[in-house]
């Protein structure tokens, strides 16, 4: 029994050392703030991509019927963008108003406004359709330059 009274002893002397060392332990630290600076790159707008059909419908004559191009326009950027506006003009491929050697002209042409639905076209190739009319106007000079001519149009996407 005197061993185990000993071994109590000794558990409880150690015991209050070790709570007397801990307890008078100094437990210290730094407060602080600070402050930084950083960045994210944004990317940059890339153009849509327009494309368009065969036009469809009767030839194009002074006053006569008119022709149907349907579009397509893609969005080759990884975010979305925004499709407000899509004008079409009779102009060369560099947007400049189109006039033949000949005389023919955009002058001689009525383009409707583009029908579409405007809105977010969706990243990576993302697409929205959409049809023009194009029609020969009755002027009253003589229109013979534009015998046989392949009108060209011009899309503008914004």
């Amino acid at each position: 029994m005197k061993k185990f009274t000993a071994h109590k002893k000794r558990v409880a002397i150690t015991t209050a050392a070790l709570v007397a060392i801990g307890g008078g332990a100094a437990f210290a630290y730094w407060t602080s703030t600070g402050s930084g600076t950083g960045s994210a790159t944004t990317g940059t707008t890339v153009p849509f991509t327009v494309t368009s059909t065969t036009a469809t419908g009767g030839p194009l004559t002074p006053g006569g019927p008119s022709q149907v191009v349907e579009f397509e326009v893609t969005n080759p950027s990884t975010g979305v963008q925004r499709l407000q506006n899509v004008i079409v003009t009779v102009a060369d491929e560099d947007g400049i108003l189109w006039t033949d050697a000949g005389g023919c002209s955009y002058k001689d042409y009525f383009v409707s406004d583009a029908v579409f639905t405007a809105g977010d076209v969706a990243p990576n190739g993302g697409k929205v359709t959409g049809t023009v009319t194009i029609k020969m106007n009755n002027l009253a000079t003589n229109q013979d330059a534009c015998k046989g001519l392949a009108v060209p149009l011009h899309f503008s996407a914004s």
